[in-house]
């Protein structure tokens, strides 16, 4: 019988070990998280077990904001609780975990030189939106767009690649869900985006009160935010919606 496996390559061995490296700290600080299991570390390429399954829909929002709330308050409690977001935080072999702010100030900066800002006074006002975001109890984000979930038929579900972790604020990575939901099937309901909130909130606060105190009004900040990051992929990856942050009225998607 021959065993299935998925090979991801990297350019270079210092990405290898990286992603290796976060794969290695959400399986330990994130274990509500079921990560496929990571069998060979080569040169310049990661194995992992094969994982039969399917990304993530509109219907699953529910269920994988209450999984993302239970990750991040267990990474808070057991890593992240000193964690600054505007300061790098470091791994145990004391490799920097990327913090909040500078990525993403670097990020913006890129989406003006591209195009996807029209001036610098837009420019001006994402970076002041990013700061006003630059506050609360520290989370992780690693990239939740709909294809970094693998749901088997069983229902299990599993996160998969780690090639991006920084420290990020409570709810940030749920946004990054909701947003590339949009981008691939458009608005969805204010009911169901509300609904998605209230489970990450109920979960995250279960570790600790203060990680569940996320609002709606922030988490369009985070949207808003997460529309200008993502511009320069609309039309690929299946993303053949706008990223408008505000999702439709009520009704369906």
């Amino acid at each position: 019988m021959t065993v299935r496996r998925f090979i991801k390559h990297y350019e270079t061995s210092g990405k290898v070990a990286s992603a290796a490296r976060h794969h290695a700290w959400l399986a330990e600080h994130a274990r509500p998280l079921r990560l496929p299991v990571l069998t060979v570390v080569g040169p310049t390429s990661l194995t992992y077990e094969w994982i039969d399954g399917r990304p993530a829909r509109p219907e699953d929002l529910l269920t994988l904001a209450g999984l993302l709330g239970d990750a991040h308050g267990a990474a808070w409690t057991r890593d992240l609780r000193p964690a600054a977001l505007n300061t790098p935080h470091r791994f145990q072999d004391g490799t920097v975990f990327g913090d909040y702010v500078g990525p993403r100030q670097t990020s913006l900066r890129r989406r003006l030189e591209q195009g996807y800002l029209p001036d610098r006074v837009a420019h001006q006002a994402m970076l002041a939106l990013l700061e006003k975001t630059a506050e609360g109890p520290s989370a992780f984000y690693k990239d939740s767009n709909l294809r970094n979930f693998i749901i088997t038929e069983a229902g299990d579900v599993y996160t998969v690649d780690t090639d991006d972790l920084t420290l990020a604020p409570m709810a940030y990575d749920l946004a990054k869900l909701i947003a590339t939901l949009i981008l691939t099937y458009g608005p969805l309901p204010t009911d169901s985006v509300n609904a998605s909130l209230h489970a990450y909130n109920e979960a995250a606060g279960r570790h600790d009160a203060r990680l569940g105190a996320t609002d709606r009004e922030r988490l369009d900040d985070f949207l808003a935010l997460h529309a200008v990051l993502t511009a320069p992929y609309v039309g690929r990856n299946g993303y053949r919606h706008s990223g408008a942050p505000h999702p439709c009225p009520g009704g369906s998607a």
